[in-house]
Order: structure tokens, then sequence, then C-alpha cells
């Protein structure tokens, strides 16, 4: 059996690019950022934009823009005339986004917001056919909840870092980490709602996708 990092790399050698502008806008995050391991990147990237080909999203909400590059990717997926907005609580993300929201061609289709997504979403006066949830992962519950009425019957909610990185496992980890312990009580409501259909796909640190039935 090759090695993860051998079959990751044949998968994107076998794979759509990203693009010029998503490459531009992953090299930028790992100097001038942080935590540049919270981008989407180019396998989920093209899977996000992929499901988009399949939804047909008209509306689509994202929770969580940081760099946008999910973001590009699902708007580069969505027909003509289709919407996603996305909502970022760090505002100090903006200098860094906006420059690539403005050269991307699909710039029309997104409209982003600042602030918590509690405060914006009522304000948006929209149903969506799907949702993208990647942000705090100590609120995944609060956030599912909060989005759930939103969403159309026969919509979609995906959640991303839903195995975080294997932790959500380890019950000595989650008694002391908030963040795991968040993803874990997510999982468990997701597990348990009756209303839904829903797969954990294991892609990077965990990919679930939520069918509203």
């Amino acid at each position: 059996m090759a090695p993860a990092g051998e079959i990751e790399a044949y998968i994107l050698d076998h794979m759509d690019d990203e693009g010029a502008l998503l490459a531009s806008l992953s090299r930028d995050a790992h100097v001038r950022l942080l935590r540049p391991r919270m981008i989407a990147g180019h396998l989920q990237g093209r899977l996000l934009k992929m499901f988009c080909r399949m939804i047909r999203p008209r509306r689509a909400l994202e929770i969580g823009t940081y760099t946008s590059y999910a973001t590009l990717c699902m708007a580069e997926g969505m027909d003509d005339g289709a919407q996603i907005h996305s909502v970022e609580i760090n505002d100090e993300m903006e200098p860094f986004v906006r420059p690539y929201l403005e050269q991307s061609p699909d710039r029309e289709k997104i409209h982003l917001h600042w602030g918590d997504v509690a405060d914006v979403l009522p304000g948006l006066n929209e149903m969506f056919d799907m949702v993208y949830i990647d942000a705090d992962k100590r609120d995944y519950c609060a956030y599912y909840e909060l989005v759930f009425p939103y969403v159309k019957q026969g919509g979609y909610i995906l959640a991303d870092n839903t195995l975080w990185s294997g932790k959500v496992m380890d019950e000595e980890v989650a008694a002391s980490d908030r963040h795991t312990q968040g993803i874990r009580d997510f999982n468990e409501m997701i597990k348990n709602d009756l209303r839904i259909e829903k797969v954990i796909i294991p892609l990077r640190d965990g990919l679930t996708v939520i069918y509203k039935k």
C-alpha cells in the first residue's frame, strides 16, 4: 500500500488544476497567515466545486469565509445568476480576501458579510439550497440549529473538519479541548437527527454531507 502522501499526490495529478488565482491565494496564505492549513485546499476545493455542479444551488450560505478559497471554488461551480452569501466573524481577514474576490470571474455571485452569522442570517431573507459550515468548531451545534430552518427541503448542509485529525475518537483529548468536544457533540447530534440523511467522507479532516428530507 502506497503512503498517504503518495496517494494524495497521485490524486492531485489526475484531477483538474485549481487554476492560477487559487494557487496564488494558497501561496499567499502560506506566507502571510498563521494557520494556512485552515484553507480548503486543492482537493477539497475541487470537490466543493463538483458538489455545486451536482446540487446546482441557486442560493448558498457559507459560515466561515477565512481566505475565501472555498468560497471561490463553490462560486466557480454555481450556475450564472446563483448567489453565495459568505459570513466571516473576523473582519481582519478583509484586506486579504478582497483582492482575490475582485480578481475572480465569479465575483458577481459572491456576497461577503462581516460579523456573527446569528446576526447576519435573519437579515438575508433567503432560503438556501446548500450551506457550508467551516467556522468555530465549538459552535457547530449552534450553527446547525441556527441554519436548519433556512435550508430548503431537499437541500444540503456540508460540515468541514468533522474528524478533527482523529481526535474526535479520543475522550481524554475531548475532556480538555473544547474544539474537539464541539465536533464530537455535533457528530452525535447529526447521528440522532431523524430529519436528515448523512455521511462522513474521510477526506482530509472529515467532511460531513447532510441531506434535509
